[in-house]
């Protein structure tokens, strides 16, 4: 597996398996090492710890995402939080308190009548969609083959929650109004997934948004957006959060991806839905007891971090022409950065080489000269190509065009060493 430990969030290429971790050496292939551990479970750990300790040590990066820091640095994420809410207040208990005050400034930010507080995205989303299912009287939710429920999951819609999806289209692609409209067979609920990660962080037009939103009413449908990562589209989109969410009947929305919160999710949209929602949270085991750490490092996010969002989307953009020129400048015969011009702060990469020497490759350029182009791990897409997530953080912004190129330059000398 990779290392990736983002909620049910594999790095890997959609529809295969995640690659084993590289770069280290390992007991001798099919005996495991002294302490009973397989060599791939050995080799995967110690590249975690060559890329934790990458991630601390290096200088520049692109992005430094919350997983891979020390608890110390984590905790620091709650400093000054007394100008976000009182502290002398007392402290939650299921859901009351500083967990209120979050919906009520996510709902806020959303422009939506309400939202409720939920441990994951996951079981935000199994509740929304089963709520609908419920006023709908149909079971059937239509959303993309590559959307998160359907790659990252283990079938909890249908195992869970009883609902049955099924697959407007698998291509690497949003799904189009024609494939709303003409889908052969009745559904209640109409999931899009905004950005879709597994297809490359891409987005349709604004345009072509409402076209879908259209088609879904048209077929007495309601609309769901799975917007995990809802709060770095408007840049795209052209428009404030509130319009955006305004077209869908349920949105969720995540706190730690592009947020950098510890956790949580909340379910926003009609009173009436969100109070229902609560119940089933309940059922769920999701109403804790306390989760005041995580909601204070939420409205931290929507602080510090969501105003920062659009400057990184449109940086995420120089980067990867920068990345594009420096791989022609190599002399790489075949290269692609997709989106071509991100949708988001996060984009993919493509190169022809083998997945476990890219990996290598990365990490000792972080480790010998203080400089990580490449955080995560690569993944192969097919015979001697592979493919890696490249995300633009606040790190990231201090990147210049020439930086990019020069990392490149390096990256692509020590892989044809």
């Amino acid at each position: 597996m990779t290392d990736t430990v983002h909620e049910q969030d594999s790095g890997a290429t959609a529809g295969q398996a995640p690659s084993a971790e590289e770069g280290s050496p390992s007991a001798e292939e099919g005996f495991p090492s002294a302490d009973g551990e397989s060599p791939t479970a050995e080799r995967n750990r110690r590249t975690r710890e060559r890329r934790i300790a990458v991630h601390r040590t290096a200088r520049r990066v692109l992005d430094r995402p919350g997983h891979l820091q020390t608890l110390r640095q984590r905790l620091a994420l709650l400093d000054d939080v007394q100008d976000l809410h009182d502290l002398d207040g007392p402290v939650d208990m299921y859901g009351n308190g500083v967990v209120e005050a979050l919906e009520e400034r996510t709902a806020a930010l959303l422009g939506l009548e309400a939202a409720v507080f939920f441990p994951t995205g996951t079981m935000a989303q199994q509740v929304a969609l089963r709520c609908w299912a419920g006023r709908t009287g149909d079971p059937v939710v239509a959303l993309h083959g590559l959307s998160h429920p359907e790659v990252h999951e283990r079938n909890a819609f249908s195992r869970v929650s009883g609902l049955r999806p099924v697959r407007l289209t698998s291509e690497p692609r949003p799904p189009t109004a024609a494939e709303v409209r003409d889908f052969e067979e009745p559904f209640g609920t109409l999931m899009l997934e905004l950005p879709l990660r597994d297809a490359g962080y891409v987005l349709p037009t604004w345009e072509e948004l409402t076209e879908v939103v259209a088609a879904a009413r048209e077929r007495d449908a309601v609309v769901h957006f799975d917007g995990a990562r809802l709060w770095e589209t408007t840049t795209h989109f052209g428009r404030p959060l509130e319009e955006i969410a305004g077209l869908a009947d349920s949105v969720y929305v995540s706190y730690y991806k592009s947020l950098g919160g510890f956790g949580g999710a909340a379910l926003a949209g009609p009173r009436t839905l969100v109070e229902e929602a609560r119940a089933w949270r309940h059922r769920y085991g999701g109403n804790l007891f306390q989760q005041f750490p995580t909601a204070l490092s939420a409205l931290a996010g929507l602080e510090r971090a969501l105003p920062r969002l659009p400057e990184q989307v449109a940086h995420a953009r120089v980067v990867a022409a920068a990345l594009r020129e420096g791989f022609a400048a190599a002399g790489v015969p075949w290269a692609r950065v997709t989106p071509e011009v991100p949708h988001t702060h996060q984009f993919r990469v493509w190169l022809p080489y083998d997945a476990e020497a890219l990996g290598e490759v990365a990490l000792r350029q972080g480790e010998e000269t203080g400089v990580l182009l490449f955080s995560g791990p690569w993944d192969p897409a097919g015979p001697g190509i592979s493919v890696a997530e490249v995300g633009v953080g606040a790190a990231g912004l201090e990147w210049t065009p020439d930086d990019v190129r020069a990392s490149v330059a390096g990256f692509v000398a020590a892989l044809e060493d």
